[in-house]
């Protein structure tokens, strides 16, 4: 990933586990991925309204490769991970 390429949040996962197997899935087809971690779910360990969200992000060249990805194992382009 270069410093300079936009990202794409490609959906939306409900906590770290959800978030790294979405990554995982990802990144098997080649598609690099960032997280970005909502901070206070993080500490105190909660999952609410908003709480404890994690962004997966990948370069804007990708998201539509990353989209097709999601969509062929069940997820929307809202929210991901595991249900």
């Amino acid at each position: 990933m270069q410093k300079h390429e936009k990202l794409v949040v490609v959906c939306t996962a409900q906590g770290d586990a959800a978030a790294a197997i979405v990554k995982g899935r990802l990144e098997s087809e080649g598609i690099p991925v960032l997280l970005s971690y909502e901070s206070v779910g993080g500490i105190l360990g909660v999952i609410v309204d908003g709480i404890g969200e994690v962004r997966i992000m990948v370069p804007e060249p990708f998201a539509g490769d990353a989209k097709r990805v999601l969509e062929e194992t069940g997820q929307n382009n809202e929210s991901c991970g595991p249900s």
